[in-house]
């Protein structure tokens, strides 16, 4: 008999509660099983010691008979300390799709051009200031000019002002 120590599906809809079991592999999910070995309660917090209880005495006992465990129940039992943590071979699991990695680039690309336009206007502000400081030393160093002073002609009277008188 194949055994295996899983989860059973139980609570009412959206709100799902386990059982942790041993039972025979070819028995339904929710079906027959041969011991009630603990419960998992996934809509408790991460850190709450209530969302996974298990008798690890039968789990051990179980374990000794051959019995293997699923891949969140060995999640489990390896954040228990009962078995040791093992290499999980698919590490791409958990990397972005296609679609993701490409907006992922997209922004990586608008971040590298705002960083570029930036150090552009940086290095355009200090030749400004360079060029700024290059014509007031010029204009320093020439000697100054004074223009006389334009003498502004009064507004010529109307035409017609004169005429009357």
């Amino acid at each position: 008999m194949a055994m295996k120590i899983r989860l059973a599906r139980g609570g009412s809809k959206k709100r799902p509660f386990y059982r942790i079991v041993a039972a025979d592999s070819r028995m339904p999910r929710d079906g027959r099983y041969i011991e009630k070995l603990g419960t998992y309660n996934p809509l408790l917090a991460k850190d709450d010691e209530t969302r996974v209880t298990m008798d690890m005495e039968r789990v051990n006992y179980w374990l000794g008979e051959g019995a293997q465990p699923t891949d969140r129940i060995s999640r489990f039992l390896e954040a228990a300390g009962v078995i040791e943590k093992k290499e999980r071979a698919n590490m791409k699991k958990g990397e972005p799709g296609k679609k993701a990695a490409a907006r992922v680039d997209e922004k990586a690309a608008k971040v590298v051009a705002a960083a570029e336009a930036a150090t552009a206007a940086e290095e355009a502000e200090k030749e400004a200031a360079a060029a700024a400081k290059i014509a007031a030393a010029e204009a320093a160093a020439a000697p100054a000019v004074e223009e006389a002073p334009v003498a502004d002609d009064a507004p010529a009277e109307d035409a017609t002002a004169e005429k009357a008188e």
